[in-house]
């Protein structure tokens, strides 16, 4: 397995029992640097969540699912990898959702596509699930902050420039204290 890909984190989150429900996400990661550059950004713009969630471009928003469903979201969602190609992304510059969602964000200029394919092939059979805005990939870097904060944050964002490859994608679990923790990944394989 790649080292982009996370190791296998076990059957079921630490803190999820068989008949409970849990959290869960599906996101391509931001690798390093660019990543953490993301999280300074964030941190530096007072954003509380700077650092309780990897940098990333989601593919399924927060989903609550039973966890004796997990095998079977394991089983899709490496049905999905195994029939979607590695892709390169580039991220630059900056854009918003306000005045609809209080979100400064980098943008997805290369990838965005691909990200489109993803989301509808992950977000079908066990994980389909109405969305309460239309998908747009993208990179947050500053949310639910003061209007002259999320201002300071469309400028800045707007020199940010990463290009990197994107083989796997990865599926993460919210923890009881608040935190996503990426769980499992998936490597893209098609040939």
């Amino acid at each position: 397995m790649p080292d982009s890909v996370p190791a296998d984190g076990g059957d079921l989150p630490e803190d999820a029992t068989i008949g409970a429900s849990l959290t869960i996400g599906v996101a391509v990661t931001v690798p390093e640097p660019f990543g953490s550059a993301i999280q300074d950004a964030r941190a530096a713009l007072g954003d509380p969540l700077a650092r309780a969630i990897p940098t990333h471009v989601t593919l399924l928003p927060p989903t609550e699912i039973g966890a004796e469903r997990l095998p079977e979201v394991r089983a899709h969602l490496a049905a999905v990898a195994a029939a979607h190609r590695p892709f390169r992304m580039l991220l630059h510059g900056s854009g918003t959702f306000r005045p609809i969602s209080p979100v400064v964000f980098v943008r997805v200029e290369e990838g965005a596509q691909e990200c489109r394919e993803l989301e509808a092939a992950i977000r079908s059979g066990p994980l389909a699930r109405e969305l309460a805005f239309p998908y747009h990939p993208h990179v947050t870097v500053a949310h639910g902050l003061a209007e002259e904060v999320l201002d300071t944050a469309l400028v800045e964002a707007r020199a940010f420039h990463a290009a990197f490859a994107v083989p796997s994608f990865t599926l993460s679990w919210f923890g009881a204290d608040a935190v996503w923790r990426p769980w499992r990944g998936y490597a893209l394989d098609a040939r």
